[in-house]
């Protein structure tokens, strides 16, 4: 991995006002990019409409476009311009008549889509079956950029620790965590440093901030977070970048601030031999208020 800086930018957006949401995030990568001098720059999840559309699912299908395309093309151009890697998060128009895929692009310094993720754990309430409208991914992403390999996930899927482990598996020295999450600050931060010290990653979390057509509001409170889980940079509740230097070298030490030898790699101690029922399907010894059924 190559030292460089990177940012989150936390941006309200307008409510499925996708062309003013897109000028947005070129006015904010921009400033990232030549006030923080960024080179790699994240954004939250579904930053040109908003998390929950609040709209008929057909309706919000006709709204989107196939990517890469006409909502991505502006910042492709910019990314390209400024010489910056952007995660770009956005819904995403699928093949088949009223598929929409919660997607992540990862756009290089040279304008190219070099990774496309689509979300593999949607939230319930954005699943069909939940009454919503995402239709899960099913592959993994890890790319290969010159700052280094970048893993990518989506908001929950970073309570999942199965899929932080298989990127990092697949050399993710970085992973991407654009949100639009709605539970508390605490478990924001808890799940960002366990999947960063979990895999010896940096995990890079850029959360929404305002609120979306679903009378959803969001925390913000983005964070850069070491494999070491050091909150390297964090945000408040508004609108506003964070940035941090990343370093090449960062399990060296057991601790920030300390010359203590770093002994152990999460990653080669493993005892894999133990681990045969990983893939079993389950549910949780508990019972949730309402449990909502997916395909899988």
């Amino acid at each position: 991995m190559k030292e460089h800086i990177a940012a989150c930018v936390q941006i309200a957006i307008e409510h499925n006002n996708i062309k003013n949401n897109i000028d947005k995030v070129c006015h904010w990568l921009k400033k990232a990019a030549k006030e923080y001098e960024a080179e790699l720059i994240v954004f939250p999840e579904t930053i040109t409409t908003g998390f929950t559309p609040n709209m008929d699912i057909n309706e919000f299908y006709e709204m989107l476009e196939p990517v890469p395309g006409n909502h991505t093309k502006d910042v492709q151009k910019l990314a390209k311009e400024l010489g910056v890697h952007v995660i770009y998060p956005l819904y995403e128009r699928g093949k088949e008549y009223g598929t929409i895929l919660n997607s992540s692009l990862l756009i290089d310094d040279n304008g190219e889509v070099l990774g496309n993720y689509r979300k593999t754990h949607p939230f319930p309430t954005e699943r069909k079956e939940g009454g919503g409208w995402t239709t899960p991914g099913k592959e993994t992403v890890v790319v290969n950029t010159k700052l280094g390999k970048i893993g990518m996930i989506i908001c929950y899927d970073g309570d999942f620790p199965e899929l932080s482990r298989v990127l990092a598996l697949n050399g993710a020295e970085i992973i991407t965590r654009p949100s639009a999450l709605l539970r508390s600050y605490e478990i924001w931060e808890i799940t960002n440093k366990a999947r960063a010290y979990d895999n010896h990653v940096y995990v890079l979390a850029a959360n929404s901030v305002g609120s979306d057509a679903g009378n959803n509001y969001y925390f913000g409170h983005s964070m850069i977070v070491s494999p070491i889980a050091q909150t390297l940079a964090l945000a408040r509740g508004a609108e506003e970048i964070i940035a941090a230097k990343l370093d090449p070298n960062p399990i060296k030490y057991v601790s920030y601030g300390t010359k203590t030898p770093m002994i152990f790699d999460h990653i080669e101690d493993r005892n894999v031999g133990v681990y045969g029922d990983i893939l079993k399907e389950g549910k949780s010894s508990f019972e949730p208020s309402q449990r909502i059924m997916y395909k899988k």
